[in-house]
């Protein structure tokens, strides 16, 4: 246990525990990651008895839609831990944008539907459906590698007179990139727009302009691009797992649902 505590303080670059004696007690920072930890593995508790009430009910399907960057990444190991705990539910996963598929979720076609909503924007979503927030990611700046100085903070404001690379008006986030950079001060130079974030790297690498990637999309970017973090401003991007009103008391619902609030929590 000592050598994870000590593997644990490395990692967070911060001393979790005060040593003094025979005694330890907790620091500030170790009460704030031990919150954290009850609370995944209270998540985690809910979502094995879900699991357990969903075995009461036999075999049965769930349908989920997501958009590419979450179903890549959170909604593959959510349902790694929900099919290892019950493989009899048959599960499908429809992939798309939140504008293409909510309206299958209000029809019934799907069981949970996954979404987002950006800084500066209103959420999308009506009165039969609930929606609950999985976590919050930062959005970055990628950029032409070699383009700018990799060890050099970056502000937003410094971006000012490059061109950009934004969604398109059919996206919901169509204005982030606008209202964003409002936020340094500047009307951004928009001279593409594309929903793809790989096709958007492309033509960064390129050198056709920058782009804003929320950070997900950014672990495993193009070789040609540079990802920076902003010293100036604050953007983040919310997924949520969202469901018609009552859907949670549908078991096998429910248990994808807290699986996702512990896979997002540990993220």
């Amino acid at each position: 246990m000592s050598q994870q505590l000590k593997a644990l303080e490395q990692e967070a670059g911060l001393a979790l525990v005060e040593r003094g004696g025979r005694q330890v007690r907790l620091t500030a920072a170790g009460r704030i990651l031990a919150g954290h930890a009850e609370e995944m593995i209270a998540r985690l508790l809910a979502a094995e008895e879900h699991v357990r009430a969903v075995g009461r009910l036999g075999h049965g399907r769930l349908r989920l839609a997501t958009f590419r960057s979450a179903g890549e990444s959170l909604l593959v190991e959510a349902i790694t831990y929900f099919r290892g705990h019950y493989p009899a539910i048959s599960i499908s996963v429809v992939q798309g944008e939140p504008e293409q598929y909510m309206t299958a979720l209000r029809r019934h076609e799907l069981d949970l539907a996954l979404n987002y909503d950006y800084d500066g924007l209103d959420p999308q979503l009506d009165e039969g459906l609930v929606s609950e927030q999985i976590c919050a990611e930062p959005i970055l700046v990628a950029v032409p590698a070699g383009h700018l100085p990799a060890d050099e903070p970056l502000r937003l404001a410094d971006l000012a007179g490059e061109n950009w690379i934004a969604s398109t008006p059919a996206n919901a986030v169509h204005r982030f990139t606008e209202r964003a950079c409002a936020q340094a001060g500047f009307t951004p130079r928009i001279i593409m727009h594309t929903d793809d974030y790989h096709i958007a790297q492309e033509l960064v690498a390129r050198g056709m302009g920058v782009t804003f990637l929320p950070e997900m999309t950014a672990r495993d970017h193009h070789r040609g691009v540079e990802v920076h973090r902003l010293t100036d401003v604050d953007l983040r991007r919310r997924i949520h797992a969202t469901y018609r009103v009552g859907g949670d008391r549908v078991a096998v619902v429910a248990a994808i649902r807290d699986v996702l609030l512990a896979v997002g929590a540990r993220d």
